[in-house]
């Protein structure tokens, strides 16, 4: 299967990069925080559903999914906490919180297409 034809692959790059412009407005002091960690967990959504492609086995790909799911929720919550601290404005938030939220869907659809077998 060839991952970088799949959309929710394409639109989890889409976004990391959301998420990298994001963080670089973050005060400095967040460079080896919050704003590292939510970057590692958006680079994660993307290269764990390649790498779940790659496997062998459906058990093993929706392993990978899952993770990519779990770290899209760990984007979301370190999007409020960015919120709560006013790093990033409420339109910023709702921006990224949009993409997430498509992210989580095409990803549930992808995994729901992997549990029917």
């Amino acid at each position: 299967m060839d991952y970088t034809k799949l959309n929710v692959w394409i639109q989890s790059r889409t976004l990391v990069n959301a998420v990298y412009d994001l963080s670089e407005q973050f005060p400095k002091k967040e460079m080896f925080g919050l704003s590292d960690q939510m970057r590692r967990a958006a680079v994660s959504v993307p290269s764990n559903i390649a790498e779940g492609c790659g496997r062998k086995s459906i058990k093993e790909t929706l392993r990978f999914l899952y993770f990519s799911r779990g770290s899209l929720f760990e984007i979301e919550t370190q999007c409020y906490l960015a919120l709560d601290r006013k790093y990033i404005k409420e339109q910023e938030f709702k921006s990224v919180f949009e993409s997430i939220q498509n992210c989580k869907r095409l990803l549930n659809g992808f995994i729901n297409h992997y549990t029917k077998y």
